[in-house]
């Protein structure tokens, strides 16, 4: 049978497009795009469970981190949580597929936006928008939303691996209006993004190496968290827009903007740090709200704080 698509004819792009790879995704995301909704919500949760329940990719580190952090819910309940989250993320990723297969009528459909004049608002103060935001719902969406409703919005990512996802990625955010600085030695992208008076994503709820970050505390227990939030903010004086995303449902997503956060009166040690723990606590309590649509298999614990020489000499008595 003879393929008249619009592909028809025309090689596998080349390693800028994400290669083979890249090519394959492309024809498979349009194939997810042709799905009737249901259908592909209740794929994306097919694969949610199969990369949870069968491969169990760091199920058991998702487990531990609930126990800890949530010590109020029983096993059964945890459990019930994390085979969620799983599904939560085959959902996520479909609905991300379906936009870069065409499907950008899902934006408009089917999420609304609540408090957007506090987002206008700062951007009247002329001195750009710091958009805090967590790894919660589908961050990605909210993104991409952001940049289909206007608003120029820069993010700091990391290139992901294979090439040919991150060739998607890209691909899609660029679609969007969604700018890309590189998530090392970004600092002075992001000050030309603030001056600019646009809006700078900021994600704040992942693990940062001891020499990279601060310690807060995040669910009762230390996390070494960035401090380019802070200073950012404490050097610019841009405001901190707190900007996160709800699944309600299966097929619809409520953008939630918080009242904006002043930034900290000047960049010492600990008024970043003072900052930086106003920041994770926000995240915590959106967490709290819909712990299922967070993250919980990302190590956010992971980096210890050093014990002192006086801590060793208290542990041997």
């Amino acid at each position: 049978m003879k393929d008249n698509s619009p592909d028809a004819g025309k090689a596998p792009p080349d390693k800028e497009d994400g290669g083979v790879l890249g090519w394959v995704l492309q024809r498979f995301n349009r194939g997810v795009a042709r799905l009737p909704l249901p259908r592909a919500l209740a794929f994306g949760r097919g694969l949610g469970w199969v990369y949870g329940s069968v491969l169990r990719y760091h199920r058991r580190d998702a487990l531990d981190a609930l126990a800890r952090s949530l010590p109020d819910r029983d096993e059964p309940a945890r459990r019930a949580i994390v085979n969620e989250m799983y599904r939560q993320f085959g959902m996520n990723m479909v609905e991300i597929l379906r936009l870069d297969g065409g499907r950008t009528d899902d934006l408009d459909a089917r999420v609304r936006i609540e408090g957007e004049e506090i987002v206008q608002e700062a951007l009247k103060r002329e001195r750009g928008v710091l958009m805090l935001t967590a790894h919660l719902g589908n961050w990605d969406l909210l993104g991409m939303f952001t940049g289909h409703r206007g608003y120029p919005l820069t993010i700091i990512s990391k290139k992901i691996r294979p090439a040919g996802v991150n060739a998607m990625w890209m691909r899609m955010r660029r679609a969007f209006g969604v700018s890309i600085v590189p998530a090392h030695n970004s600092y002075r992208d992001c000050l030309r993004v603030l001056k600019r008076n646009e809006l700078l994503g900021f994600v704040l709820d992942q693990n940062r190496p001891v020499e990279q970050g601060i310690f807060v505390t995040f669910f009762g227990r230390p996390a070494c968290t960035s401090p380019g939030l802070a200073l950012l903010a404490a050097q610019s004086r841009a405001p901190v827009v707190p900007v996160f995303i709800h699944r309600e449902g299966l097929d619809q997503h409520v953008l939630q903007v918080h009242p904006a956060i002043e930034p900290p009166p000047d960049r010492s040690e600990e008024n970043i740090r003072q900052a930086t723990q106003v920041y994770t606590a926000v995240i915590e309590n959106e967490i709290r709200r819909t712990p299922e649509q967070w993250i919980w298999l990302h190590r956010r614990w992971r980096t210890k704080p050093k014990k002192r020489p006086n801590d060793q000499v208290a542990n041997d008595q």
